[in-house]
């Protein structure tokens, strides 16, 4: 049998007096990040048990809604990506690429 390696990813968030993030930092060793600070951060895990996606949504109050904006619009073009790549479906990824499209034209994303 062959040897499993582990790799771990590190999120911190620093509260305020009522559980608002002041600051995220996160570390992945293996990536060569140790203890960045983020504004914003999106995390899904599936539960194959419950068959459904499992949330964590966190930004800090100093993330400013321009950034939001464009972190958004990056975020659904990866996804559009990683869709692809899990299941090779180009008609779908074509459909949301067109989406981001539209995204950032409404949003004047697009310089």
């Amino acid at each position: 049998m062959a040897k499993t390696q582990t790799s771990k990813i590190e999120l911190n968030v620093e509260l305020d007096d009522n559980r608002v993030p002041e600051k995220l930092f996160w570390t992945a060793k293996d990536g060569g990040v140790a203890n960045e600070e983020a504004k914003a951060m999106l995390l899904s895990v599936w539960d194959h048990k419950a068959q459904e996606a499992m949330r964590i949504d966190l930004w800090t109050k100093e993330m400013p809604v321009d950034e939001m904006k464009v972190f958004f619009h990056q975020t659904l073009l990866a996804m559009s990506d990683t869709f692809y790549r899990a299941t090779q479906d180009e008609k779908m990824t074509a459909t949301m690429k067109d989406f981001c499209d539209y995204f950032a034209e409404k949003l004047e994303l697009k310089k």
